[in-house]
């Protein structure tokens, strides 16, 4: 019997090609797979029928879009996820649950290999590779453009000489990688950091537009998952869907960033993620009202920690795991509502309110029926400042 491998597969140029490179190269057959993970405008059966018409042996496709909804963005929410407090991680919370089904696949259909289309400067290389040596270290890896010198331009020479049913010119003005969380546009005119973006890049997103009447939406949460729209019960995908439709509609979740890639070069890119933005920032508000003062010290700083790793590539390791057991468990108080105004390309929140708020009216309040006894502040700031007294006497010479 043919030895296999499992190829994560897009149903663009590349990963199409790669089909014949790959058999070419290690005399293997080649199963595809591919993962809807909600990238809007794919016909996931046309894209199974073009990896068979490419010499797939197998093709398969999985409709993943409710768990990675559940499993995958819920999780980066309640962590509220920016990679250096900008990006959504809208690309790297779609490939271990990606990896998770090519291993499951090959061990499924007897293969000894993964593939992936990704090439040797960009981060994905490493995140479905160290993703796959967690679940499955028996497997090897092999990245035909990395591996095998496909380059672009070869790789449309390919597919024109063995007539593959690929529809790609030989330019380009930009890559796009787009899921249900948002829209990742880098390459071509974008690398040079002083070009703004042209007109007509945006899919996700409307134009900002001041004139427009705002948008206000009440945001449910339990247990730091949004579950309601306007009172309205939702699942998780239909809320990222909504609220997608919601903030596009007034251009929120426009990135425009200079990114430091796990390879260690700086990239120019390009993301949308109207829903993202939005309910990430509902659920920060939402958490200043119902954590306690060091919880929610302590866990901004592991948000940024945990971002690093998913950006890294390290979903399924020790330390992410960890940091998700603490972020769990910060998050059986919140529970409550959030407006969100939506207009002229931000999310502002205008309103809040929880059972569980640690916010108390009355000692918060400076009108009358005020219960903090001021007369405690004294004695709280002597003590407070005792230690940097002691130090500035110290420094002073003095005993």
């Amino acid at each position: 019997m043919t030895e296999r491998v499992v190829l994560a597969y897009s149903g663009g140029l590349d990963t199409s090609v790669a089909i014949g490179w790959l058999k070419d190269a290690t005399g293997k057959d080649v199963v595809a797979l591919a993962i809807d993970v909600g990238q809007a405008g794919e016909d996931m059966e046309r894209v199974r029928r073009r990896a068979l018409d490419c010499g797939a042996v197998e093709s398969v496709v999985i409709d993943a879009q409710e768990e990675y909804a559940s499993d995958y963005l819920m999780p980066a929410l309640k962590a509220n996820a920016l990679y250096q407090k900008r990006y959504p991680l809208v690309s790297a919370l779609s490939r271990p649950l990606i990896s998770k089904y090519l291993v499951q696949t090959a061990r499924e259909l007897g293969a000894d290999t993964i593939a992936h289309g990704c090439t040797g400067k960009g981060n994905d290389q490493v995140r479905f590779e160290a993703a796959c040596a967690a679940l499955g270290p028996e497997l090897k890896a092999i990245a035909p453009v990395r591996d095998l010198a496909l380059t672009r331009d070869k790789a449309i020479e390919y597919a024109e000489a063995n007539k593959l049913p690929i529809e790609q010119t030989k330019k380009s003005p930009y890559s796009v990688d787009q899921n249900v969380w948002g829209r990742a546009i880098e390459s071509g005119y974008l690398e040079d950091p002083m070009n703004a973006p042209r007109d007509g890049i945006y899919s996700y997103t409307e134009d900002p537009d001041p004139s427009k009447t705002p948008t206000e939406v009440m945001i449910g949460f339990e247990q730091g998952v949004p579950v309601s729209i306007d009172g309205v019960r939702k699942t998780p995908i239909e809320m990222v869907r909504e609220m997608n439709t919601l903030a596009g509609a007034q251009g929120v979740g426009r990135i425009d960033m200079v990114e430091d890639r796990l390879v260690g070069i700086k990239s120019r890119e390009i993301y949308e993620a109207p829903a993202a933005i939005a309910l990430i920032e509902a659920h920060e508000h939402l958490e200043d009202m119902t954590l306690e003062r060091d919880v929610l010290r302590m866990k901004r700083q592991l948000e940024a920690e945990w971002s690093n790793l998913v950006y890294d590539g390290l979903w399924f390791g020790g330390l992410k795991q960890s940091i998700d057991a603490f972020i769990d468990h910060t998050q059986q108080y919140v529970t409550g509502e959030v407006r969100l105004q939506l207009h002229n390309g931000r999310a502002t929140v205008t309103g809040r309110r929880s059972a569980q708020s640690l916010y108390d009216f009355e000692l918060a309040t400076y009108e009358t029926g005020d219960q903090f006894d001021q007369s405690h502040a004294k004695g709280f700031i002597e003590l407070w400042s005792m230690p940097s007294k002691i130090a500035a006497r110290r420094a002073q010479g003095q005993k």
